[in-house]
């Protein structure tokens, strides 16, 4: 262990000495527990602590830098394939007593006295790498601004009414904007807590800030991005997050879509492919008062997906919604809790629905939608179903005399919210496979993605009018 060089009763002090770790991985800056095999196969943040800061970790309720006030967190950076690094994963802060939080408000429970103050240390997580081999890449104290602390602290209330209502165990990261409840632990029967007012076990669970969140400050501390605001902080008095918003939209209800692009001088391309995904962004944006080329803010850091739904004249919905495209190879490696898949859906969605009215389109209702703790269990299972149809290289359950190639993924009568299925340009768009196909051998596949069922999204339109 070194010896400490800091001030640990002093933020400037300590956030100094954490500077010099940026551009360095931590066998660069501690020597020689780099030979160490137990170091070497560490935890990042354990290693962190130990062997630069020089205390040991621990499970304390206050910050780890008490004195001044001051939480240590690090969190991994991904390499997107354009290069680009973004945040890997939620950062998990403490975990939600169930027994103390209706006992407690804001200002003085345990999470906020233990991070209201953020150093944070992220690094570039490299899979082939070892812990103390990753590159620290930026280094910042992350203080909530007011407007942010507004929405934390009524994340923070929501989460404590459903506990305080004996509703524990149908938490959801979706409920909240900014900061989550996220799953701590196993899915094992020893990882579920009692709740007070409840006889029903609840997963444990932990307060985070979500990947999304976390993505929007390292993007203010290294200055690389600019969002625009759409809610000033006093808004944020006068509604919840979700109310405000709509109201935003609701004059444009009952207008036709050629008449909304009239009023804010858009024009779109009503016979394009992606006419209504063009919607979603351009029309949704100038109607909330952000110019087309900056992000939303709010949107960014709650990792608000917008989507816009045609309605037949009839009420039915038609079509499903797609979600990315997953890698086979990707998809095979992930856990559930800490896969792309889980990380898409669990923020809220805002739809936009534009009902059919003769030959044009009409804004009809808007609202924001999050999957439930039910609809969260139901998408795992398909996940892991999925996953381990890939594993086991039985993709394709046989192949018709004019060629039409039928495989094993869960399909639309499987599940009451969700099925696979292409989402590709063409047969030839594909993937590898991490196992060859056993009836074919074929070592690529075309590209597949989950789809939210249009049964479930009627449901969602039925539910918001």
């Amino acid at each position: 262990m070194i010896e400490n060089k800091y001030d640990s009763s002093s933020k400037s002090s300590i956030l100094e000495y954490a500077k010099i770790l940026e551009g360095k991985s931590l066998k660069d800056s501690c020597g020689d527990i780099a030979i160490s095999s137990r170091a070497n196969k560490g935890n990042f943040g354990t290693l962190l602590e130990e062997f630069y800061f020089g205390y040991k970790p621990n499970s304390n309720s206050e910050a780890d830098f008490y004195e001044a006030e001051l939480e240590l967190k690090s969190t991994p950076l991904r390499r997107l394939k354009n290069g680009e690094w973004v945040c890997k994963e939620r950062l998990v802060l403490n975990i939600i007593n169930y027994l103390d939080i209706p006992y407690e408000d804001f200002m003085n429970s345990s999470f906020w006295k233990k991070n209201k103050n953020l150093l944070l240390v992220f690094y570039l997580w490299e899979r082939e790498l070892l812990p103390l081999d990753y590159v620290i890449d930026l280094v910042g104290i992350w203080d909530f601004p007011q407007k942010d602390l507004k929405i934390i602290q009524r994340d923070w209330n929501l989460i404590k009414s459903k506990i305080t209502s004996g509703q524990a165990h149908l938490l959801s990261e979706g409920d909240t904007i900014y900061l989550g409840a996220c799953t701590k632990g196993s899915t094992s029967e020893k990882s579920f807590r009692k709740q007070p007012f409840s006889d029903e076990l609840a997963k444990q669970r932990a307060f985070s800030l979500k990947r999304s969140y976390l993505n929007t400050i390292y993007n203010s501390l290294n200055g690389s991005i600019e969002y625009d605001s759409i809610l000033s902080e006093s808004e944020l008095d006068e509604g919840s997050f979700d109310d405000l918003i709509v109201r935003k939209i609701e004059p444009y209800f009952s207008l036709s879509v050629k008449d909304i692009q009239s009023r804010l001088g858009l024009e779109l391309n009503q016979h394009s492919k992606n006419y209504f995904s063009s919607i979603s962004n351009r029309i949704i944006k100038r109607i909330l008062g952000v110019s087309e080329e900056k992000f939303i803010e709010e949107f960014e850091k709650a990792s608000i997906t917008i989507k816009s739904i045609r309605v037949e004249e009839n009420g039915r919905i038609k079509e499903n919604i797609s979600l990315p495209a997953f890698k086979f190879e990707d998809l095979i490696e992930e856990d559930w809790n800490d896969s792309i898949l889980k990380d898409t859906i669990e923020n809220k969605f805002l739809f936009v629905f534009y009902k059919k009215n003769a030959e044009q389109h009409t804004l009809e209702r808007a609202g924001f939608w999050n999957l439930s703790s039910k609809d969260m269990d139901e998408f795992e299972r398909v996940f892991n179903v999925t996953k381990e149809i890939i594993k086991s290289g039985e993709i394709i359950r046989d192949i018709s005399e004019k060629g039409i190639v039928r495989n094993n993924f869960p399909k639309l009568k499987d599940s009451y919210l969700t099925h696979i299925r292409p989402h590709a340009t063409n047969r030839d768009d594909t993937y590898s496979l991490p196992v060859p196909d056993k009836k074919t051998k074929q070592k690529e596949f075309t590209k597949q993605s989950f789809w939210i069922n249009s049964s479930y999204v009627e449901m969602i339109y039925r539910a918001l009018s």
